[in-house]
């Protein structure tokens, strides 16, 4: 079903009226002493450590899994939270397939890829908590650079993001949908945000793509000075899906905000839904107190720059594609919208 292009408002998140609902959640326990729950009659909630995996230092992902964080433990003071900066949704995988973490952020399609695919041959068991909001995929070249569209990349090196990001691996196939082939056609170089933003300031990398929030840092700090231009992606999404299309992958086509950027308003991109992800085996009454966090304290986890669109009500949270949501999660929806 094709749903409607999101439109970028104002305030990412708009103010919705509270879900009278108690936060309190059921005792949990869990083997090995990650996650403890407390079995006094008073039961104050879940108790020990949560492993995070978000992002980049300074990019989308860590900034979202902070906020979450902090709201967490105020709410569950007994319980605390370990943010990881990572690479990105790849990485944070791997993470939780290793039992490294015990909750991630990670692109809608690429948790799907985690069912089983060449990015992931072995199935990785996940569960969603929801899906908490949208980003948007940024390929950008300096203003003064004769690129018009990814087709034109040709013998111009790219950074596509970092080993181990979403963003890697989608921006292989879309150069492949734009008729490039990757290391051959074009030069490519998997560099960190920060990083690539210094190499395209210096000049030995004349591309990057980035998924995440509107505006970043290290790309209004570009757009300030050389000045960027923000290439369409939008014409290429339907060369992207797999076997079974473009359903469950979370990709979609969206126009970048007015405002974020110098040029960039109404530029025809993609934008990518993002995950809240955790194993099939983190305590209900863990999952129960993050759904609820994710309703009821909604306008608290938008990092402040972020002007994209957000999905943290109840309608949207809890399309999560082919991932399913934990049974956890699932309850405190029902709790909480019926």
């Amino acid at each position: 079903m094709t749903r409607p292009t999101p439109r970028p408002h104002p305030h990412p998140v708009s103010r919705r009226t509270a879900l009278h609902a108690a936060l309190g959640s059921a005792a949990v326990a869990v083997l090995g002493g990650v996650l403890m729950g407390d079995t006094s009659r008073q039961r104050p909630g879940p108790s020990g450590v949560l492993r995070f995996a978000t992002g980049e230092p300074t990019a989308f992902y860590e900034a979202f899994g902070r906020l979450l964080a902090a709201e967490l433990e105020a709410a569950h003071p007994r319980l605390h939270c370990r943010v990881r900066t990572t690479a990105g949704s790849v990485a944070n995988i791997e993470l939780l397939r290793d039992r490294r973490a015990d909750l991630a952020l990670v692109l809608t399609d690429t948790a799907r890829a985690a069912q089983g695919t060449t990015l992931f041959p072995r199935p990785v068991p996940l569960r969603a908590i929801g899906r908490v909001y949208e980003t948007y995929l940024q390929f950008v070249v300096r203003a003064d650079s004769p690129v018009r569209a990814v087709s034109d990349l040709a013998g111009h090196t790219v950074s596509l993001g970092a080993v181990g990001s979403g963003a890697a691996e989608l921006g292989e196939r879309i150069l492949h949908a734009a008729g490039l082939s990757p290391g051959t056609d074009v030069p490519v170089r998997h560099l960190p945000l920060a990083d690539a933003a210094d190499a395209m300031r210096a000049g030995s990398v004349d591309a990057l793509l980035v998924a995440g929030g509107v505006p970043l840092p290290a790309l209004a700090g570009l757009d300030a000075g050389p000045g960027l231009r923000f290439l369409p992606l939008a014409g290429l999404l339907p060369r992207l899906g797999g076997p079974d299309g473009l359903a469950g992958s979370g990709l979609e086509e969206v126009s970048l905000p007015p405002g974020a950027y110098r040029t960039a308003g109404g530029v025809a991109t993609i934008g990518v839904s993002n995950l809240l992800v955790c194993r099939p085996d983190l305590p209900r009454g863990v999952a129960d107190a993050l759904t609820r966090l994710l309703v009821l304290r909604a306008t608290a986890l938008v990092p402040d720059n972020a002007v994209g669109t957000q999905f943290l009500d109840v309608g949207s949270l809890i399309g999560t594609g082919g991932i399913a949501l934990h049974p956890g999660a699932v309850a405190a929806y029902r709790a909480l919208h019926g």
